[in-house]
């Protein structure tokens, strides 16, 4: 129990603990003047009546209160509950959007990397067809001058002694 709730039923026992005990002064008959009229009756009864009427409009009043606030409490858990909902789903919606993006981004990467792939292929097999190219010419001109050497040792072997020498001294 709460500490208020504990305070005003120690108060309401102790007020009918107070009448218990003076129960009698609170039945004497006193003159009451209502302004138009004048009337006997207790006047500690109707005082103590007066006091357990506040009590009741009292606890009415909280008793209303309470329910109003948990009405209020469930109302707001419940769109608490239902925007929460809803940031779940945009949240994974937003997750959904940026694994399909990271998806169409990887894609296009392994497309370019395969298109760059093929470029270098294309350009490598250039590369070696010219170098093919360079490597026969060099051998062509190679042959060409070793045949020419060959040539000139075969006349230069056919020539008799003395033009041997001849154009050797020249």
């Amino acid at each position: 129990m709460r500490i208020r709730s504990i305070l005003l039923l120690l108060a309401v026992l102790l007020t009918a603990a107070f009448v218990a005990l003076n129960l009698e002064e609170f039945n004497r008959l006193s003159l009451l003047s209502l302004g138009f009229t004048s009337l006997q009756a207790p006047l500690a009864m109707i005082m103590l009546v007066g006091l357990v009427a506040a009590l009741v409009v009292f606890l009415l009043f909280s008793a209303y209160a309470k329910s109003a606030y948990l009405i209020e409490n469930h109302r707001t858990s419940r769109e608490l509950k239902a925007q929460r909902e809803l940031a779940d789903k945009a949240e994974t919606s937003r997750f959904t959007e940026l694994q399909q993006y990271l998806a169409a981004e990887s894609h296009a990467k392994l497309e370019r990397e395969a298109k760059d792939r093929q470029g270098l292929d294309q350009r490598f097999a250039e590369l070696q067809a010219d170098i093919e190219s360079r490597i026969e010419q060099s051998g062509n001109t190679l042959a060409a001058y070793i045949g020419e050497l060959e040539d000139r040792l075969e006349r230069a072997a056919g020539m008799p002694v003395i033009e041997a020498e001849t154009n050797r001294l020249r």
